[in-house]
């Protein structure tokens, strides 16, 4: 299999005063965390939300694995719900000395460019920044980051620096070019 050429860009927030708004879509859009964790649902969006943009990490994980990284102190699942479906989500990971990463973001590819993307990323870096409020026995947040690729959707780097985020590192690696894993092949346009 050839290898391609991957640029990752790492993008920050250093106080929670960086974080810029989005306006809330039309429309009943909601946003909930997953207070029960269960891999399955977990998952279920990974696999949806990353299936045609070339998420394959964590596709090999078993039930133990998943289960054991959602136990985590800290780490939160929010989901974005279109008149009751879920339409996307946001991944909080909390990171040493009072970093909070955001590990996973993205929309199902149904609902993207309905300006969901914009508010769930606003809602989840704030969830971020607030994260030590929900989680006694975790710093309060010094630190928001996350990273998108070259792979991602044409219009992620551009929706987080709208939201603040500032680019602090870039990065090109050699990656073998695998196709896209969709989770239901045939579901949606390619």
């Amino acid at each position: 299999m050839p290898n391609i050429p991957v640029t990752t860009w790492s993008l920050e927030q250093t106080d929670p005063s960086d974080l810029l708004s989005a306006a809330a879509p039309e429309g009943d859009v909601r946003i909930v965390r997953s207070e029960v964790p269960s891999p399955e649902f977990s998952r279920f969006l990974y696999a949806s939300v990353g299936g045609d943009i070339r998420w394959i990490d964590r596709l090999g994980w078993s039930h133990a694995q998943w289960r054991e990284h959602l136990d985590r102190a800290g780490v939160e699942t929010w989901v974005a719900y279109d008149r009751g479906t879920p339409a996307g989500y946001v991944e909080l990971t909390p990171r040493d000395d009072g970093v909070v990463e955001i590990e996973y973001f993205g929309l199902l590819p149904a609902f993207r460019g309905r300006r969901i993307g914009g508010h769930l990323l606003s809602y989840g870096a704030a969830r971020a920044w607030d994260l030590a409020e929900r989680w006694p026995g975790l710093p309060g947040t010094k630190r928001v980051w996350l990273h998108t690729c070259s792979l991602d959707g044409e219009h992620a780097m551009d929706n987080y620096q709208r939201r603040g985020f500032k680019l602090f590192d870039t990065k090109v690696e050699e990656q073998p070019e695998v196709s896209a894993p969709d989770p239901w092949p045939g579901a949606y346009p390619a």
